[in-house]
């Protein structure tokens, strides 16, 4: 039976740890993208609004959104994925402070809000 030298065995352990190191890498990449894809399927899932009903109901609606939007980009890694959802919570935020009774405020933050769902479905592809 052959003997291993240190050197051959500091060499095999050298390259099994390297390899761990190459999995672990592959493990994180695999744990943010279905971070990713988990936080940006909700996301546009959410990014309904309905100016119909009362605003009362449409404001608490609104703030479950935005409290949910924040909750997601907390735990997205990637940056532009994190702004896009902030944005997003952002302007529910301001469906909160408006006079909703104004179709012309429903229109401008739909406008708005259309834009920045854009921007989330770029950032999320």
């Amino acid at each position: 039976m052959k003997r291993w030298g240190v050197a051959a065995v500091l060499a095999v352990t050298g390259t099994m740890l390297a390899g761990c190191d190459q999995v672990n890498s592959a493990v994180d990449t695999a744990n943010n993208t279905a971070s990713k894809v988990s936080a940006c399927t909700e996301a546009l899932g959410l990014a309904d609004l309905n100016p119909l009903v009362d605003a009362d109901k449409l404001k608490a609606r609104a703030q479950d959104k935005e409290r949910r939007l924040r909750e997601l980009a907390s735990d997205v890694q990637e940056q532009d994925v994190k702004n896009a959802l902030l944005g997003m919570a952002d302007s529910y935020v301001e469906v909160q402070k408006e006079h909703l009774q104004d179709a012309g405020v429903i229109a401008r933050w739909t406008k708005r809000n259309l834009e920045k769902l854009d921007t989330l479905r770029k950032v999320c592809t």
